[in-house]
């Protein structure tokens, strides 16, 4: 047995819930939900920690503007810094801007690695961005942690296609899944998720980019707002 997983037990054992953010495709907004999500739960009050286990295209540090000044705190592991608030760890505090080109058993490493190096300490909510696919990358994170996955899907025919296949496959590994989020909605849809609860819709923001990067401005967009009024109905 990797001795690792005793210590990642350890590492996580004073985080009330975990959520991880996902949906079986990339592109399709779960960087800026699993970011403003962390955001609105620190601004009702919550200890909140935001993860990006997204690899190859981290975003989580843009969205939030974290600079070369934000770095992790090593002592006895890694403290991740505050921002906004927020615990955050990512990989590309090391990596910086160069590529992280994973596969197989160096994915499964790397995350426990990071799990077992990372202090949170006591959080009511930690938010995991999870990556795009259905390998390693989300495997591990289902084995090791007691998760609840809330599914994100854009109105695209694609994007719906593979959330279906996605949730099947939360469903026959025992996963619990919170519902499915629909991002960047444009107009009215019929929606029908294969029995999984629909949380709600976002509309497609215009004005979401010149936020990004100022926390401040991503707590007055219309985005935020909409996805604050869905979290009510998980929190």
């Amino acid at each position: 047995m990797d001795p690792r997983t005793c210590v990642i037990k350890k590492r996580i054992e004073g985080i009330k819930r975990i959520i991880a953010v996902a949906g079986g495709k990339g592109g399709i907004g779960k960087s800026l939900v699993s970011s403003v999500m962390a955001l609105n739960l620190s601004n009702m009050g919550y200890r909140v920690g935001l993860l990006d286990l997204d690899f190859s295209g981290p975003s989580a540090h843009l969205i939030l503007g974290t600079g070369r000044s934000t770095q992790p705190r090593e002592e006895k592991g890694v403290i991740p810094p505050t921002v906004c608030g927020i615990k955050f760890f990512s990989l590309v505090f090391y990596s910086g801007k160069k590529p992280s080109p994973l596969r197989g058993i160096d994915i499964s490493n790397i995350i426990k690695e990071i799990l077992c190096i990372t202090r949170w300490g006591e959080l009511d909510v930690l938010v995991i961005d999870m990556p795009p696919g259905m390998g390693d990358a989300i495997l591990d994170p289902i084995s090791l942690m007691d998760a609840e996955f809330l599914v994100v899907t854009t109105p695209s025919l694609v994007s719906v296609g593979t959330v279906s296949k996605f949730l099947s496959f939360l469903e026959e590994s025992g996963t619990p899944s919170l519902g499915v989020l629909e991002n960047m909605r444009i107009k009215e849809t019929s929606r029908n998720f294969f029995g999984a609860d629909f949380l709600g819709s976002i509309k497609l923001d215009l004005d979401l980019e010149k936020a990004l990067g100022k926390p401040e401005k991503l707590m007055q967009t219309k985005f935020s707002s909409e996805l604050r009024e869905i979290m009510e109905k998980v929190f």
